[in-house]
């Protein structure tokens, strides 16, 4: 597949992507390939394509399944475990959000519910400290919410929605624009 100069900048690019992301280059570089194979791989023709050391591609494929966008299927008569990407965008996007929310935005939300409830009634701290890590709560539990609301959407309505674009504002009554 790196015979394709298409597909090797693909690699590329995502890897480099990747690393800009807060992902080794590494795993994205493995996704990529494993995004654009039309069959199941295993390790060893990962590390044979990509030139990456046995343990990377190790440590690449645990991190990749345990975003839930790859899987490990086997071959009859191979008794080598292969992997498999998700194809299907919606379904990668979904998967990837949900486990960043996971992993970063969910331990934020709960330190800051735990910083406000012990800054309310302090007067022993400046005012605007309290109003800030509370509007932060707010703001990130709201956003949090949405998320929630709007992952249980069916495919459809979230890609009509994506198409309508900045269009959707016009159903909406405009309001007065806020921090939170």
């Amino acid at each position: 597949m790196t015979d394709i100069p298409e597909a090797e900048a693909f690699i590329l690019h995502w890897g480099e992507m990747g690393s800009h992301w807060g992902v080794n280059r590494s795993v994205s570089q493995v996704h990529a390939l494993l995004y654009l194979s039309d069959k199941p791989l295993h390790a060893e023709e990962i590390c044979d394509t990509l030139g990456l050391a046995r343990s990377n591609v190790s440590t690449a494929l645990k991190e990749l399944q345990s975003y839930g966008i790859i899987r490990r299927t086997h071959i009859i008569g191979d008794r080598r475990d292969h992997f498999v990407a998700e194809t299907d965008l919606w379904e990668m996007l979904m998967r990837i959000t949900l486990e960043r929310k996971k992993r970063e935005i969910d331990p934020t939300l709960a330190t800051l519910a735990e910083l406000s409830a012990r800054l309310e009634g302090r007067k022993d701290v400046p005012p605007h400290i309290a109003e800030r890590i509370g509007r932060m709560h707010t703001f990130m539990g709201t956003l949090t919410g949405w998320f929630d609301d709007v992952r249980k959407l069916p495919k459809g309505t979230l890609i009509t929605l994506m198409n309508l674009g900045g269009k959707v504002a016009r159903f909406i009554p405009a309001r007065k624009q806020s921090d939170s």
